[in-house]
């Protein structure tokens, strides 16, 4: 009987450097020392990838995509070979692959891309001649042979996506942070740790600002029932637990408070600016976060942190629709909270208790999103965690 294999992702800041890279090393060695079958997913290192990022914009306001997935996805290949290194320093044998090499196929969109397939033929093979395999995260290749990025925290569905087709015991998710916590603790001091959450709650948040875990990993585990983990890469505690409905016991009803600043919203007031608008949304592949439209006016969200041409698109968009920058959102994720209209009545009553304007609303059957300036995110995600969570 072959061993159980086990997927870990480490993020940026566990293989920030040199001495980063031998502590991840160390704890991957130690698994592996466990009887157990090791692939390994590994983001860039710290702000590589913003660092690289910086570089094509000051060549390009607008910087071609294909060329930027090119240049991006060096950042992953860099740590995978450095952390393949450590281990082998270790006395175990390890390999490092890139997306492309470890059968990640997707979509031929640049610069976030979505995976259709994986085809872990290589990973597979070089578990079986007993390595620890080291796969270059946040990327893949499309059917087209393009290099291709799956977009910030892409790795996650790098390591969920393999974990899945490999048939692993479960998928961890490890970085700086020990878990999921019920609003980000940098910014409300009363945030606790989540010991256990669903896959559709944790995708509520995950879509919605929390930077634990990205949101295509989550829906990747719920589709295929992978196991999954969100841990700190030092240190022993438990984590979270990401699982179906049928297990996850709720400790409270309403689950967290997340935030997100930098979107931007569209406005389309007569019908061929509307077609416009969604025609050159649909052209950019603009992530959209929300979509409000009557006959009369229609309004798209979306975050352009994706987007790196998107002063290209802004142009396209300039005499048509209005763009308002430097708007924010902040979600309450609960049982049901999007379908009951006293919880509703009263988050906007927690806004404007807090002197906040709310420029929008939407929700879903376990989430309440209130958009509003940038500036405002904060202390909106603080008042409304006190009034639901606390």
């Amino acid at each position: 009987m072959s061993k159980p294999i086990v997927v870990q992702k480490y993020g940026g800041s566990s293989v920030a450097d040199v001495e980063k890279i031998r502590i991840v090393a160390r704890r991957v060695v130690a698994t592996a020392e466990q009887g157990l079958r090791v692939v390994v997913v590994v983001s860039a290192m710290g702000k590589t990838t913003d660092e690289l990022l910086a570089r094509a914009k000051q060549l390009s306001p607008s910087p071609s995509r294909r060329e930027l997935d090119m240049l991006l996805s060096c950042g992953e290949r860099a740590s995978m070979a450095l952390l393949s290194m450590a281990i082998q320093e270790l006395g175990h044998e390890a390999i490092s692959l890139t997306g492309s090499q470890s059968g990640i196929i997707t979509n031929s969109r640049h610069s976030g891309a979505r995976i259709i397939d994986v085809r872990p033929y290589r990973v597979q093979d070089e578990l079986d001649d007993g390595k620890i395999v080291i796969v270059a995260g946040f990327q893949g290749v499309s059917y087209k042979r393009e290099v291709t990025t799956l977009g910030r925290g892409g790795s996650d569905t790098t390591a969920v996506a393999l974990a899945g087709s490999l048939g692993a015991e479960y998928c961890e998710i490890c970085s700086d942070v020990d878990g999921v916590y019920s609003a980000d603790p940098r910014v409300v001091d009363a945030a606790t740790l989540v010991k256990v959450i669903s896959h559709e709650e944790m995708l509520e948040l995950a879509s919605h600002g929390a930077k634990v875990l990205h949101a295509e990993s989550v829906e990747f585990a719920r589709r295929t029932g992978i196991a999954l983990w969100a841990r700190a890469t030092v240190g022993d505690g438990e984590g979270t637990r990401i699982d179906t409905p049928e297990q996850v016991k709720a400790e409270h009803p309403t689950i967290g408070v997340t935030g997100v600043r930098n979107l931007v919203r569209l406005r389309a007031r007569v019908s061929q600016s509307m077609d416009h608008m969604l025609a050159v949304a649909a052209d950019a592949s603009l992530p959209v976060l929300h979509l409000d439209a009557d006959h009369e006016i229609a309004d798209l969200w979306f975050s352009p942190t994706d987007v790196p041409d998107w002063a290209a698109v802004r142009l396209k968009l300039m005499g048509q629709v209005e763009i308002e920058e430097s708007c924010g959102a902040v979600s309450v994720v609960g049982d049901f909270i999007g379908r009951n209209a006293a919880q509703l009545a009263r988050a906007r009553s927690v806004a404007a208790g807090a002197g906040i304007v709310i420029k929008a609303m939407a929700t879903s059957p376990l989430r309440a999103t209130l958009f509003c300036h940038e500036d405002d995110v904060d202390a909106l995600t603080r008042a409304l965690h006190r009034a639901f969570r606390e």
